[in-house]
């Protein structure tokens, strides 16, 4: 029986407890405390936290996330962390209003509504709690997908497109890759009626309430859906505040839902709509109300935006999106505690969006 040990949380003065063998943000989740996290794969470093007292040891991790120096200083990731006994640890990044009052991590088995090709490499997946279940989560997070047929424990990590009030169903927008072991599989074997285990939610790419600051989302690829689901969030609560939408993509062959949220731009205050493409313009554009223009997305959403220090902003999409934009915030000097996004790892390893 692995010993278990108590892990104090500061400045939060929050404890939890811990066994040998599971690491700290799994025994976090496990008892409702919600720390910050993002790939949960020790690549993201949104978990990164000190060690003030007590012994941990990492599983592998990527030094892009907690270099050498900064471990042997005591950094830790908490998504790769082993406690093996009692330890102090200081968090660096917490919200305060998610840390206790997120929604507790469940399972839920579903079953698949529809396989339907938006694009030449994307797919919506649209799937329903089985067993009266409902799947609870907060607009913006995203939940674990286990790989039917897999081996044990495998598993893919996908935004919700939908938002809680259409608990009738949940939507998944996919990137397919080539040898996906979830991917793979939209083609070959799951479709309507196959069953499928969730587990979630996760994330912090959720809309803070009480809030009032304008709202600018940026977004590449599937990464389309965890601000759909604000988006959409947005237009159901009425909330008056504006509204600015980046979407990159590589041609015109990718782009997706344009009806769609542009139905929902006619609900919101001073909503804007600006696609970025990074191949050449077409000849044609057929959208008055939707601005195309050329480039990467988070230079686009630079140029359109002179104030962004004075926004919120929500991102998701590919590694080097994420990168490139986060770089660019902090160059604008957006502070930190108004920006928002979960960072997935690359598609070799999670295919997460």
């Amino acid at each position: 029986m692995p010993e278990k040990h108590r892990i104090h949380f500061e400045p939060v003065d929050i404890d939890i407890e811990v066994s040998e063998d599971e690491r700290i943000l799994d025994a976090a989740f496990r008892q409702n405390v919600h720390l910050m996290h993002g790939c949960r794969e020790g690549q993201c470093s949104a978990c990164k936290s000190f060690v003030l007292d007590g012994e941990i040891q990492m599983d592998k991790y990527s030094t892009f996330a907690c270099n050498d120096t900064e471990v042997e200083e005591g950094f830790v990731l908490l998504c790769r962390a082993h406690a093996f006994e009692d330890c102090t640890i200081e968090l660096l990044n917490f919200d305060e209003e998610e840390l206790l009052n997120s929604i507790p991590i469940q399972d839920v088995d579903c079953e698949v509504l529809s396989v339907v090709e938006l694009t030449s490499d994307m797919v919506s997946l649209k799937v329903r709690p089985v067993n009266g279940a409902v799947f609870d989560f907060k607009p913006g997070q995203y939940a674990d997908v286990f790989v039917p047929g897999g081996e044990d424990g495998e598993k893919r990590s996908f935004s919700m497109a939908t938002t809680p009030s259409g608990a009738d169903h949940l939507e998944f927008i996919i990137k397919k890759y080539p040898g996906g072991r979830f991917s793979s599989l939209l083609d070959t074997g799951i479709s309507a009626g196959t069953g499928l285990l969730l587990n979630g939610p996760y994330g912090n790419c959720t809309i803070k309430e009480g809030r009032v600051l304008p709202v600018v989302g940026i977004a590449g690829g599937a990464g389309m859906a965890p601000i759909l689901s604000l988006l959409r969030h947005l237009a159901e609560t009425n909330s008056d505040r504006s509204v600015h939408f980046y979407y990159g993509a590589r041609r015109v062959d990718d782009l997706f839902y344009l009806d769609e949220i542009r139905e929902i731009g006619k609900r919101l205050v001073d909503f804007r709509f600006v696609v970025g493409l990074s191949d050449e313009l077409p000849a044609e554009w057929g959208y008055d109300d939707v601005v195309l223009e050329e480039g990467f997305i988070h230079s686009v959403a630079e140029r359109h935006e002179p104030a962004l220090r004075s926004t919120e902003v929500y991102m998701c999409g590919p590694p080097p999106m994420v990168d490139a934009a986060t770089e660019m915030l902090e160059g604008q000097m957006v502070p930190s505690d108004q920006v928002f996004y979960d960072k997935f790892t690359s598609p070799m390893t999670s295919e997460g969006v």
